[in-house]
């Protein structure tokens, strides 16, 4: 299967902008007040956090006066009494930031969800599904937990750090002078590391929505593969991809695992250092045993917050790859919907004018094509496979945009419609008409601004030569068709289509060769549906089918992309060679 490339940019070394991430977190309308909260309570609890040594330092030196009871009691009562409204308070500071995280993932993710179902059809020609899901999921979930998770841990840690250090220079001067002049030496160590991590970060989301893109593909078109006997294909390509995540991974897991050695080597190094020399203090009597194990206290409530602010670093990297691929998508420009004028274009010829197109700008599809369709009328467009009929089609659908040219629906040009409104007058029955999973009445409905009756759906299946089948059906409406329709047969998914399209009543009924591929029983049923169908709109017809282009009330033959001629079936056999050994090679007459 072709494998469309990526329109996302690989940028492994790329800074974090803390303006973009802002922006982006004000996409999300995030309920602040969680957030000033839960800090505010984390801040509480790191504050009698701190108060924890200095309680342990009075009731040491009070052991060298003796033991008083009520004092020792008392501290003990203290300490008991901190740890618990700690422990409280650091739980309602989690929950609160836990809750203000999710509510930002799923308020980007909504946004994200309502940017892609809005973006234009181009944009899902050139990147996979899978890589789309990739930054619907994965991506989100980085910038969570950078938000709710390792800001949060970064601030309170940030805290205990000062604060410690602070009460710290207040018992010992000397001692915290030589403990912070250590602190430069740990970040240059981590440094390095840190940065290599942040790069791997941005590799393993770029392979994992590669892979996430390639699993999307192939498994949503598994019959493709198996019908080809590409598992063996298919099993080397995953594989490919697995193991270029399995060496990011390794990479990932030697760093992150040298990290916290490394911190924890580099504390205790200076742990080692504090207690020797503070040992000699307290030998020489100018430092109280309380002091000095209220002091190491301080020093491992420092190890701690030392050690997440340098995870904090690694999730800022990883994040801020996840951030610029986010803002690129949400960047995109989107089908303005409802922007536009709204009206019936019932009775109103439609028409292309000189219409040029091209979906790559050194690939020209369509040339100089004009046509002219007048209300109530059959148009069909015939011409050999890959000349552009089914362009012209995706054209009047305002899937793309024409490169030049205008089309028109009456005097006004369409793209002065909305595109709701326009596409809302428009039934398309094609030759593999979509199904989504879900029940029969779900596909009938799909997409409708109102409530439908049974007796509704009933008559628009009768019309469609469906009611027999559906009332079959164990289940009737209810029946559920699978996964794109496959426990329903390619007949029966072409009648539900046609069911659909009589039930949005459409001004303008486009058919993509909708019976060229079914055996001759469904063939009859569906083309008599469409006969039905057709009666009083303005139908433009892809057909293969003989009979269908002779009925034309106008034919347009298409050839590279261009109208090689147009008139009566009669017309064009007299006066287009082109067009009558076509039709001699199709239907051999």
């Amino acid at each position: 299967m072709e494998r469309s490339q990526t329109a996302y940019s690989r940028q492994s070394g790329q800074k974090f902008d803390l303006k973009q991430f802002l922006q982006l977190i004000r996409h999300t309308s995030p309920r602040y007040w969680q957030l000033w909260l839960g800090l505010g309570l984390g801040l509480l609890a790191t504050g009698a956090q701190l108060m924890v040594p200095k309680f342990a330092q009075t009731l040491i030196n009070g052991f060298s006066h003796g033991v008083n009871q009520s004092l020792l009691i008392g501290v003990i009562a203290l300490f008991l009494i901190s740890a618990v409204i700690s422990a409280v308070i650091s739980a309602l500071s989690g929950t609160l930031l836990g809750v203000f995280g999710e509510n930002v993932m799923a308020n980007l993710r909504g946004t994200l969800w309502h940017k892609l179902v809005r973006l234009p059809v181009r944009y899902f020609d050139n990147v996979k599904t899978g890589e789309m899901t990739s930054r619907l999921v994965n991506d989100s979930t980085q910038i969570k937990d950078l938000l709710a998770n390792a800001f949060p841990q970064m601030v309170t840690s940030l805290m205990q750090l000062v604060g410690a250090i602070a009460i710290m220079v207040l018992m010992d001067w000397k001692m915290t002078v030589i403990m912070v002049l250590a602190i430069p030496i740990v970040l240059l160590v981590m440094f390095p590391i840190m940065r290599q991590t942040g790069k791997i970060g941005h590799e393993r989301q770029d392979a994992l929505a590669g892979f996430s893109g390639t699993a999307e593909e192939t498994l949503s078109e598994i019959r493709l593969v198996k019908s080809s006997n590409a598992e063996p294909v298919e099993t080397t390509t995953g594989a490919g991809q697995i193991k270029t995540l399995y060496r990011i991974g390794l990479r990932e897991a030697v760093y992150d695992s040298i990290s916290g050695p490394v911190m924890t080597a580099t504390m205790m190094a200076l742990f080692v250092g504090v207690l020797l020399y503070a040992s000699a203090r307290v030998a020489s009597g100018t430092m109280t045993m309380g002091t000095l194990v209220s002091f190491l206290m301080y020093l491992f409530q420092i190890i701690g917050p030392a050690g997440t602010l340098g995870q904090f670093f690694t999730t800022l990297a990883k994040a801020s790859g996840s951030t610029a691929r986010i803002r690129e998508l949400l960047a995109e420009p989107e089908e303005q919907l409802t922007t536009g004028d709204t009206h019936s274009v019932a009775n109103e010829t439609l028409a292309m004018d000189h219409v040029d197109f091209a979906y790559d700008e050194d690939k020209q599809i369509l040339h100089d094509v004009s046509f002219e369709a007048q209300p109530n009328t059959v148009v069909a467009f015939a011409g050999p496979s890959g000349g552009g009929k089914s362009t012209i089609f995706s054209l009047l659908e305002r899937y793309y945009q024409p490169t030049a040219g205008q089309i028109r629906i009456g005097n006004q040009d369409i793209e002065d419609l909305s595109i709701n409104s326009w596409r809302s007058q428009i039934g398309y029955v094609s030759q593999d008409s979509a199904i989504m999973a879900g029940t029969i009445r779900q596909n009938l409905t799909y997409g409708a601004d109102r409530d439908y009756s049974d007796a509704e759906l009933w008559r628009v299946l009768t019309l469609a030569s469906a009611a027999d089948f559906v009332s079959a059906m164990a289940d009737g409406l209810d029946t559920q068709v699978g996964e794109r329709g496959v426990k329903v047969s390619g007949g029966q998914r072409q009648r539900l289509a046609i069911a659909r399209a009589f039930l949005r009543d459409p001004k303008i009924l486009m058919l993509d060769e909708a019976t060229a591929s079914l055996d001759s029983e469904s063939e009859a049923m569906v083309q008599q549906a469409l006969g039905e169908l057709m009666k009083g709109r303005t139908t433009l017809v892809i057909a293969h089918r003989l009979s269908t282009i002779v009925d034309a009330d106008q034919i347009y033959f298409i050839e590279d992309g261009h109208v090689s001629g147009s008139g009566t079936h009669q017309e064009l056999m007299a006066n287009v060679p082109l067009y009558r050994d076509y039709v001699k090679i199709q239907f051999k007459e």
